[in-house]
C-alpha cells in the first residue's frame, strides 16, 4: 500500500488494532502445536488452517495480522529435514497466507484497510527451550545479526507491510535486529518481552527503548508477550525516551506452567486497560498468547468507540 493507506500513515491518524495469539486460535481449531516448530509447522502441513486463523482475527476487528513465521527459521526447519530452498518458500508463504486472509475478509464485507506484519521471533524461539524468555544466549551481536538477517531478507522480499521484531528478551538481540533490518526496504516494529519494568534479561527499559529511538527503519517500539499489568509502565517509559508510536500486545494474564504444560488462572486483560494504553500513547494495540478473536473484538470496540 502507498500514500494514505500505509500503516505508517494510519499510525499518524490514530490507533491500529493488532490480532491476538495465532497459536491459541490454531489449537482451538484442533491442531496440535507440540512441536519445535510450533505454529510454523502448519505452514508446511496445513497452510489453509493458518489462513483461516488470520481470517478469524480480521473478521473479529483486527487491522493487522501477524504471520506464522515467529518460530520459522532456516536452522529450525533444517532440524526437521527441510532444506534451505523449501524453508525460504515457507517463510514467504507465511506472508502470502495472511494476504489471502485479508482478501477473503474484504470479499466478506470488511472495508477498512488491512495489513500484514511478518513475524520474526528471537533466537531462543528457534531453540524451543524457553530461552526466548531469558535471553543471554552466549552469542555476540554480530552472531545474532548473522542468524536473523537471512530470514528477514526472505520475509521482506515476500512483501509484508511491516516486520514484527517481537518478543525480544534483551538488548544484545535488539541491537542485532536493528542492524539486520537495515536496507531491507520494509519498516519494522521492535517489541520486547518484559517483566517488572525490565527486559527478560534484566536490562532497564529506558536503555532497551533508547536503542531504537533514532533507527529510521523502526516505526514503533514497545512490548508484547508480557503480563497486561506490565504494559502501562512500559508505555510510560517508551514515551519518555522516544517519539515513535508505541506498540503493546500482552498475553491474556494467565500463567504458563512449564511442568504441566498448561495455562492457569484467569485472564486479566480488559477493554478498560487498552483504552488507558491508547490514552497514554500506544498506537498499535492487540494481544499475544491466549488472546483470542472474542478478546480482539472487545479491544477493537473499546478503541474505536
Amino acid at each position: 500500500m502507498t500514500g494514505t493507506n500505509t500503516l505508517v500513515a494510519a499510525l499518524g491518524r490514530g490507533t491500529v488494532v493488532l490480532d491476538g495469539g495465532l497459536s491459541n486460535q490454531l489449537e482451538a481449531g484442533g491442531h496440535d502445536l507440540s512441536d519445535r516448530l510450533w505454529s510454523a509447522r502448519l505452514l508446511a502441513e496445513r497452510p489453509e488452517a493458518v489462513t483461516e486463523a488470520h481470517l478469524a482475527y480480521y473478521e473479529a476487528g483486527a487491522d493487522v495480522a501477524i504471520t506464522a513465521s515467529y518460530q520459522a527459521t532456516f536452522e529450525g526447519f533444517a532440524l526437521r529435514g527441510i532444506g534451505r530452498d523449501r524453508a525460504g518458500e515457507l517463510l514467504g508463504l507465511s506472508v502470502q497466507l495472511a494476504r489471502e486472509a485479508a482478501g477473503r475478509a474484504r470479499a466478506k464485507g470488511v472495508t477498512r484497510p488491512l495489513w500484514v506484519a511478518a513475524s520474526a521471533g528471537p533466537y531462543g524461539a528457534m531453540l524451543a527451550d524457553g530461552s526466548e524468555y531469558r535471553g543471554r544466549y552466549g552469542l555476540s551481536v554480530a552472531e545474532l545479526e548473522r542468524f536473523h538477517r537471512p530470514r528477514l531478507e526472505v520475509l521482506a522480499a515476500a512483501g509484508p507491510d511491516v516486520l514484527a521484531l517481537e518478543t525480544v528478551p534483551d538488548t544484545d538481540e535488539a541491537a542485532a535486529l536493528l542492524r539486520a533490518v537495515r536496507g531491507l526496504g520494509v519498516p519494522a516494529w521492535l517489541s520486547y518481552s518484559v517483566a517488572g519494568g525490565r527486559t527478560r534479561a534484566g536490562q532497564p527499559l529506558e536503555q532497551a527503548f533508547a536503542l531504537a529511538a533514532d533507527a529510521d527503519e523502526i516505526i514503533a517500539i514497545g512490548v508484547n508477550c508480557c503480563a497486561p499489568e506490565d504494559v502501562a509502565p512500559a508505555i510510560q517509559t517508551a514515551a519518555h525516551v522516544t517519539t515513535k508510536p508505541i506498540v503493546a500486545y500482552p498475553n491474556s494474564g494467565e500463567t504458563w506452567n512449564a511442568e504441566t504444560r498448561a495455562w492457569h488462572g484467569p485472564s486479566t486483560l480488559t477493554p478498560q486497560q487498552v483504552t488507558h494504553w491508547r490514552d497514554s500513547g500506544a498506537r498499535l494495540i492487540g494481544g499475544c498468547c491466549r488472546v483470542g478473536p472474542d478478546a480482539i473484538t472487545a479491544i477493537a470496540g473499546a478503541l474505536r468507540s
